[in-house]
């Protein structure tokens, strides 16, 4: 039964975009039969007391009894949602309903969109603590740069439950698994390679951390902004900026992308600035390009594969698509399992190994990822998130392993 009635523009009638978006992509759906007197005195009063008697008494059953331990909340307040920029809570929320399917479909993960009508720090902070008790992660999305950091980092501190801002550290997560198997497939070394990223926000500063954390040698770690190339020198730096400088770059290179390049031999880009092709020329040969701005990546992939041997984006119409939907889904699910406490880095880049290693037998220069509808890659994820968490000290369960499904096939 539909409760509205409204006459739908005539310029998106015959848009099939519109069409599936019609009054969302997501409902609720009991999970317990509702068809007697007796369905319903066990579902809700007089049964249900009991069960919430429980969990005063004793909090931790809240999983194991409602819905949290299988639940997240996808949080934005519309501030930098995809490439389209602050365009506020209403906007964004087919973007956030769009995520939530994504964890149910391919984590099964209950999901739920929350889009927040404000972009003030502590307000939103505030109001992600007092919404905590109401599920088991919470999921940061499309909330601007250098602001997530900070509530990250804060929500972060106050709950016992999984915080994760996707934009960083997903991205991060399978832009590592992608570099393991490029260098994989070209016969290098992490510890070796001169890495450029252009883009000085939420995704560069995870994806610098994480490849750091994974043996990429600072030194060889150069990240640009929009005003160039991070040096501890340089004035105006914001602190996330300057922990960057100090963390890159130990050479002390100054001026813009093109000067970045040099020598390069991989370029990262996760900025949205176009790159110009001279800039690339300057690249040692073979190397390897990520260009996953969207929709329109900073190198064109028939310009970037003049200068590189591996190309990717962040486009589902081009080879090697670096899409976080390998990582999220699966991060969350063995997190949940593992009732982790938080997520460590040792969990992100157990997720990394994990993504790559579904597809480690089968490298070839435009299938360093898997896709991103492989039914193998959640559950892989998944039991490396969960046996990571278990080796880090944040689990509260030990979960099984995973018995290997001889009849799971591929989806291109």
């Amino acid at each position: 039964m539909s409760f509205f009635s409204f006459e739908l523009d005539p310029a998106l009638a015959a848009d099939p975009v519109f069409d599936l978006h019609q009054h969302g992509k997501m409902a609720i759906a009991a999970t317990v039969p509702l068809s007697s007197r007796d369905d319903l005195s066990l579902a809700y009063t007089p049964g249900v007391a009991r069960v919430c008697e429980a969990i005063a008494d004793n909090p931790d059953l809240a999983a194991d009894y409602t819905w949290t331990g299988n639940a997240v909340a996808v949080v934005t307040d519309g501030s930098a949602v995809l490439g389209l920029g602050n365009i506020g809570p209403r906007a964004a929320m087919p973007v956030m309903e769009g995520k939530a399917v994504l964890f149910k479909q391919f984590g099964g993960v209950d999901a739920v969109p929350v889009c927040l009508d404000t972009q003030d720090t502590e307000a939103l902070i505030a109001i992600v603590t007092a919404l905590a008790p109401s599920f088991g992660g919470i999921n940061l999305e499309d909330i601007s740069a250098p602001r997530c950091f900070e509530i990250e980092r804060r929500l972060d501190a106050a709950l016992d439950i999984p915080v994760f801002h996707d934009d960083q550290h997903g991205t991060a997560v399978v832009v590592l698994a992608a570099l393991r198997n490029a260098t994989k497939l070209l016969g290098r070394r992490l510890a070796d390679l001169r890495v450029v990223i252009s883009g000085a926000g939420a995704a560069g500063v995870a994806i610098t951390r994480m490849l750091i954390a994974a043996g990429v040698t600072g030194a060889n770690v150069i990240v640009c902004d929009s005003r160039g190339i991070l040096y501890t020198e340089r004035e105006g730096l914001n602190p996330s900026k300057a922990e960057l400088a100090a963390a890159t770059n130990y050479s002390g290179r100054t001026g813009g992308i093109r000067e970045a390049l040099i020598g390069a031999d991989v370029l990262i880009g996760v900025s949205g600035g176009l790159i110009d092709e001279a800039a690339l020329a300057g690249m040692a040969p073979g190397g390897i390009i990520f260009a996953l701005a969207n929709p329109t990546p900073e190198v064109p992939p028939h310009i970037a594969a003049r200068y590189a041997a591996v190309v990717a984006t962040g486009r589902s119409d081009f080879p090697n698509q670096i899409n976080n939907v390998l990582a999220f889904p699966g991060i969350f699910r063995g997190a949940l399992d593992a009732r982790a406490t938080t997520i460590t880095e040792g969990m992100k880049v157990a997720a990394a190994k994990a993504i790559a290693e579904v597809v480690a037998d089968d490298l070839r220069a435009d299938a360093i990822v898997p896709s991103a509808l492989d039914p193998r890659v959640a559950p892989a994820v998944a039991q490396a998130v969960a046996r990571a968490a278990e080796r880090d000290g944040v689990a509260r369960m030990t979960v099984a392993p995973a018995v290997p499904d001889e009849r799971a096939s591929v989806t291109a």
